[in-house]
């Protein structure tokens, strides 16, 4: 921390929704072939946003939330959070939730639509409709007003051998339909035959589901950025800041660090896609990922019209030294109770900031790993990266 004083994010989730709606991060329980992330990663998520939630309900595991979170957070000089809804499986997910609309009388904001069964559409406070459509790869051109653009293509399942003739590696293949995705899950990098072959096989696995998918250019960047803004009628679009994704090779997800110095045709890029989605209903946070070629020239790769893994690391920016933050996602070997242990001792140091913590002991009748992730903070990378690596030294000894 820079000091001891109270510090505030510079905006919090109530700020944009009020407090008479119920935030919820999880996504759904039913079943998606490119959301294939574990339970207990979409239940850790739930946590992630309690910093920045402000006086709006938020739902959240209750292994989120145990007394390990408090502790966590005692060094930082945060309160405890008051606004929390618990459940703590499918059943009571879905029946708070339920009792939330139907007896409250409440609104949900969901980051990830539900299924149509599950709740009529009347209870979503952002219209769902408009949270699907934004995040439909295939409408990308849309909102971006077809700027900003690789090559790309948007074929059915039956004719993508045919339309991949016409490609030569290396492409990318998205799924286009409305279901959600995210962390790099549904994002196939082919540099090669037996990569396209693999792609190929979670395509037909998900042939049931998704009809659409999108050929993509692959771009050869330099930089990739995380771009993010917030709306509202009070707030109008608010510039949240930018960090730099970091990916394998493959697209996934292994974490952000801050950025500087973000190109202005990056800034004004998000800005008018923020725009768009206002101009069609959307309000909240959203953050755009744009690559940066040899070139100088920006592609808009993806279009999250919700929180991102960084969006709290940006809104919290008071908190950390000044210099170098990065945001990450670590999960225990086997041994909990090291794991918390070594944790607490980096908050302690003041290098590393928690943001959530999922309790793996919680879970009394299974063995369930425990999941943390936070903020290393410090003057600079180089530093940031031996602390780091001194930590990974520490959680594998004992």
């Amino acid at each position: 921390m820079k000091n001891k004083q109270r510090i505030e994010p510079t905006l919090t989730l109530s700020d944009l929704y009020g407090t008479d709606i119920v935030y919820t991060s999880r996504p759904s329980y039913a079943s998606n072939p490119w959301l294939a992330i574990a339970e207990h990663q979409c239940n850790f998520s739930t946590g992630r946003e309690l910093i920045i939630a402000g006086r709006i309900p938020v739902i959240v595991h209750k292994a989120s939330v145990t007394n390990k979170l408090i502790t966590l957070f005692n060094p930082v000089g945060i309160e405890k959070p008051t606004n929390i809804l618990k459940f703590e499986d499918q059943t009571t997910y879905e029946q708070l939730i339920k009792k939330l609309a139907y007896e409250n009388g409440k609104k949900i904001y969901f980051q990830y639509a539900h299924e149509s069964d599950f709740l009529e559409n009347i209870h979503y406070a952002l219209d769902k409709d408009v949270l699907i459509a934004l995040n439909n790869k295939s409408r990308l051109p849309e909102w971006t007003g077809h700027k900003y653009l690789p090559k790309r293509e948007s074929v059915t399942v039956e004719n993508l051998e045919k339309s991949l003739s016409n490609w030569e590696f290396p492409f990318v293949l998205k799924p286009g339909g409305d279901l959600p995705t995210a962390g790099g899950y549904g994002v196939m990098i082919c540099h090669n035959n037996k990569e396209l072959i693999k792609a190929k096989q979670a395509i037909s696995k998900a042939s049931h589901m998704t009809n659409t998918l999108i050929i993509e250019q692959k771009i050869e960047a330099v930089a990739n950025y995380s771009v993010q803004y917030a709306y509202s009628k009070k707030e109008g679009i608010r510039y949240l800041g930018a960090t730099e994704q970091l990916t394998d090779q493959y697209g996934y997800y292994k974490g952000n660090h801050n950025a500087h110095d973000v190109p202005d045709k990056v800034i004004q890029a998000g800005r008018e896609i923020m725009e768009n989605g206002a101009k069609n209903g959307y309000f909240g946070i959203a953050g755009f990922d744009f690559l940066v070629d040899t070139n100088h020239d920006i592609y808009a790769i993806d279009l999250n019209f919700r929180q991102n893994g960084s969006t709290s690391m940006l809104l919290l920016d008071s908190f950390f030294h000044d210099g170098y933050h990065k945001f990450y996602n670590y999960i225990s070997s086997s041994d909990n109770e090291h794991f918390f242990k070594i944790v607490l001792k980096y908050v302690q140091k003041g290098v590393l900031f928690p943001i959530a913590y999922y309790d793996g002991d919680w879970f009394s009748s299974k063995t369930v790993k425990s999941r943390f992730c936070g903020v290393w903070h410090g003057s600079n990378k180089n530093d940031i990266e031996r602390i780091e690596q001194e930590f990974l030294n520490d959680l594998q000894s004992k």
